[in-house]
């Protein structure tokens, strides 16, 4: 029997655009909170329509965007391995993150103080290999690390645009051996690595890849993604999935969409465990 997707949210009652750590976001233009509440529940309600079981986090002020749960850390089995931030204002997301796991029967790990590790935002499985965005925020060293410990097979991808500063902003795994992508993101060597080990690519334009196209949601057969990527989901359409487009256009303004705002708490269907 297949299992029931479970997945990790929290409501963005304190989300806003309070600092600039990427270059997505700027304080002048700001956030409406309203907004972003109405398209926050709108992946919610699509999410569960598929049939995904939404366990939340407790929003925190002061914390805004604790809203991206993808960047919790990085789980495996019943494993958590908590993230260590490249900057402060998230850092003190952590122990909030930590809490919620440790409560709930999750093992607990965090990596070498020196080694910064984003979670899910920087190591995505696709089959059984780990690929694993680094040099924007997190560290090769630290997804070497996790390989050691998890005895997987690690793909380092160095990203090389600031606008796509986390893997998951130009990478998403849709099942073993396909995935969607935006090849500028990468350099030579990194797209190299994602044709020779990823027979079906989908490669998204530029306009599509800014509209975090790529930083969709996958549900069995199903793709959840930003609403405007008429070309990416055409294209996913051919390879037998079917869409859903929710309009997110209030956290792209931070720099993330979909998957950004997204843990899954029982591995993606595009990871093989064991």
């Amino acid at each position: 029997m297949q299992r029931q997707p479970r997945i990790l949210m929290c409501p963005p009652d304190y989300y806003g655009i309070e600092y600039e750590i990427n270059p997505w976001m700027n304080r002048a233009r700001g956030s409406s909170r309203e907004r972003a509440r109405q398209q926050w529940q709108q992946l919610r309600d699509t999410l569960v329509d598929l049939g995904v079981v939404v366990e939340l986090l407790q929003p925190q002020e002061g914390l805004p965007d604790l809203v991206f749960t993808a960047n919790a850390g990085l789980i495996h089995g019943n494993r958590f391995f908590s993230s260590h931030f490249r900057h402060e204002e998230r850092a003190r997301e952590s122990p909030h993150f930590d809490s919620w796991f440790a409560e709930r029967g999750f093992s607990v790990e965090h990596l070498p103080e020196e080694m910064y590790f984003e979670g899910a935002g920087d190591a995505l499985f696709c089959g059984p290999a780990l690929f694993a965005g680094y040099r924007i925020r997190s560290d090769i060293q630290g997804h070497q690390y996790l390989g050691g410990l998890l005895r997987v097979q690690v793909l380092p991808l160095e990203l090389i645009n600031a606008y796509f500063y986390h893997l998951d902003t130009c990478f998403c795994p849709l099942a073993p051996g396909e995935a969607l992508w935006y090849p500028e993101a990468f350099d030579a060597y990194g797209r190299r690595v994602i044709e020779n080990h990823i027979p079906r690519l989908i490669a998204a334009n530029e306009a599509e890849a800014r509209c975090f196209g790529c930083n969709a949601v996958v549900v069995g057969k199903t793709v959840v993604l930003n609403a405007g990527c008429t070309n990416l989901a055409s294209d996913l359409e051919s390879m037998g999935y079917t869409t859903r487009s929710v309009e997110l256009d209030e956290f792209i303004k931070s720099g993330g969409s979909a998957k950004c705002l997204t843990l899954r708490l029982d591995g993606e269907e595009a990871a093989q465990w064991t």
